[in-house]
C-alpha cells in the first residue's frame, strides 16, 4: 500500500510538471518577439517572461541631429510580469546602443552633440507597459484588449540618438486564431513630446498588423507592419516625431518554456532602418502565486 502511494505521488507530480509546461508553452505562444504589435492575450497569472536579443540596422537617420549611420543595439531586453489571467507590466529597454556614422547633415539640435569620432553610443529608451485582455478569445470572435505605455527620456540629446522627451501611448488590441494562421491588429494613440519646444505635442496614429503562421510543431513564420503616421498637416509636424513604418519578417520556434527567434526588417519611411537584422530568445517560468 504504501508503495502504491508513493506511485501515485510520482504521477500527480509528473502530471502537474507536463500541465505546467503546456501552461508555459502555450503563454509564450501569445508574445510577439520578433514582432512588435502586441497580441491581446497576456501570458498568465503569476508568469514572467524574460527576453534578451538584438538589432543591427542600417542607414537609420536621425532628424534632430542630422546623424545617419548603422544602428547597434545589445542586449535588446524585455520582462512581462503576470499580474492575474487578464493583465501584465510590460518593461522594454536596452542598455547600449551605438551609431556607426556615415553621414552628417544640418539639424536643429546637430550643435549639441558631444562625441568625437564616426562613433556615438547610449542607452535606450526605456518603455513602461501595461497590457489588459478585455475578452477572451471564442469559437465566432475575436480576442480583445488594451496596452498603456510610457516612453521615458534616457537617451540624450548630446548622444544624437535620444528625443529628451517623455511619450504617452495607449492602443486597442485584437487577436484571432484561424486554423494555422494567428491574427494580430492594433490601432491607437500616441502622444510625442515635442523635442525642440516643451509646450507643443505630436499627436500620432498607431498601427500595427501582425500574421502567424504554424508550419509544424513549434514553428513558425511570422511578418507584420508596423508603424505611426502624424494626425496633423506635414509642415506641422515637429522635428523628430515623423511618420514611421516597418516590415518584419521572420521565424520562431518554441521547445517547451524556451523560444528562438530571427527577422529582418525593412523600413518604409526615410528616418527608419534600410535593412536590419534581430533575433532573441525568450524564456517563461512561474515566479509567484496571486493570492
Amino acid at each position: 500500500m504504501q508503495h502504491a502511494t508513493v506511485q501515485h505521488g510520482s504521477t500527480r507530480k509528473f502530471l502537474a510538471c507536463v500541465g505546467l509546461v503546456i501552461c508555459l508553452a502555450a503563454r509564450a505562444h501569445a508574445q510577439q518577439r520578433p514582432l512588435v504589435t502586441e497580441d491581446p492575450e497576456t501570458i498568465g497569472s503569476g508568469l514572467v517572461l524574460v527576453e534578451g536579443g538584438f538589432d543591427q540596422q542600417r542607414k537609420v537617420f536621425y532628424p534632430l541631429s542630422g546623424l545617419t549611420g548603422d544602428l547597434l543595439r545589445v542586449p535588446t531586453l524585455g520582462l512581462s510580469l503576470g499580474l492575474s489571467s487578464i493583465a501584465e507590466i510590460q518593461i522594454d529597454w536596452s542598455p547600449y546602443q551605438r551609431l556607426t556614422v556615415n553621414e552628417r547633415q544640418a539639424a536643429p539640435l546637430a550643435a549639441m552633440l558631444d562625441f568625437t569620432g564616426d562613433q556615438t553610443s547610449d542607452i535606450d529608451d526605456l518603455v513602461i507597459g501595461t497590457k489588459v485582455r478585455l475578452i477572451p478569445e471564442g469559437a465566432g470572435r475575436p480576442a480583445f484588449g488594451v496596452r498603456f505605455a510610457t516612453k521615458l527620456p534616457n537617451a540624450s540629446n548630446e548622444s544624437g540618438l535620444g528625443t529628451d522627451t517623455m511619450d504617452f501611448f495607449v492602443s486597442a488590441l485584437v487577436g484571432k486564431t484561424v486554423e494555422s494562421i494567428r491574427v494580430v491588429g492594433n490601432v491607437g494613440l500616441g502622444l510625442l513630446g515635442d523635442p525642440i519646444r516643451g509646450d507643443q505635442q505630436n499627436d500620432v496614429l498607431t498601427y500595427g498588423f501582425s500574421l502567424a503562421r504554424a508550419v509544424r510543431q513549434g514553428l513558425e513564420v511570422v511578418g507584420e507592419i508596423n508603424g505611426r503616421t502624424s494626425l496633423h498637416p506635414a509642415e506641422e509636424v515637429p522635428v523628430g516625431t515623423e511618420n514611421r513604418s516597418v516590415v518584419r519578417v521572420g521565424g520562431r520556434f518554441t521547445a517547451a518554456t524556451v523560444r528562438v527567434d530571427a527577422g529582418v526588417l525593412i523600413g518604409l519611411t526615410s528616418s527608419d532602418p534600410s535593412f536590419g537584422i534581430t533575433a532573441g530568445v525568450t524564456w517563461v517560468f512561474r515566479a509567484f502565486t496571486i493570492p
